[in-house]
């Protein structure tokens, strides 16, 4: 009996190509660096334009860029739960550094004795705060996360928004996104 023909298979119209015709039209020609000199200076400047290209992807908040502990929606609502106020851990360096500053400067002795107190009974009341408020931030994102992201990993989420409500709003890596009240920054022209 003879096998009936299947009825999917046609033939191509063409001849097979030879292997080294086909290879030779996969192949893209090669400009190799001339020398050892230039291949290093060809990879410098790539690597430097990968380096901006990452540095400008994490200022603008992209999560391709951003660091593992800065990625997800969690971190995202994170950041914009703090930066969305003003609270008072942001001041504690500042004011640290102005009072430090004010107990350097050779005042009076009767002024100098002032401002050493000032200095001895602010620096633990503003630490208090400061812890208060950290406990009051973390709990309180970690809460509406919850409520906001059911499912997802919130391991660490309350310890990073404390973190990041102790840091001065300038120097906060990514930079904020949304202004204190909520809105959001306005683009830079």
């Amino acid at each position: 009996m003879d096998d009936p023909k299947p009825q999917g298979t046609q033939s191509k119209g063409r001849p097979t190509p030879k292997r080294s015709e086909a290879q030779g039209r996969r192949r893209s020609p090669v400009t190799a660096p001339a020398n050892r000199k230039e291949a290093y200076r060809l990879a410098r400047e790539r690597d430097r334009k990968q380096r901006d290209q990452a540095r400008e992807g994490m200022l603008r908040g992209d999560e391709k860029y951003l660091p593992a502990r800065d990625r997800g929606p969690v971190r995202r609502f994170a950041r914009d739960f703090v930066d969305s106020r003003r609270l008072p851990g942001q001041y504690f360096l500042p004011a640290v550094l102005l009072i430090m500053l004010a107990s350097m400067v050779p005042f009076p002795l009767e002024i100098r004795r002032w401002v050493l107190t000032a200095y001895t009974m602010s620096l633990p009341l503003v630490m208090v705060l400061v812890l208060v408020s950290s406990f009051y931030v973390a709990g309180r994102v970690k809460r509406e996360a919850a409520e906001k992201f059911p499912g997802e990993n919130l391991k660490g989420v309350g310890f990073y928004a404390a973190m990041r409500s102790s840091q001065i709003r300038r120097l906060r890596f990514p930079k904020p996104t949304v202004l204190p009240g909520g809105k959001p920054v306005p683009a830079r022209k």
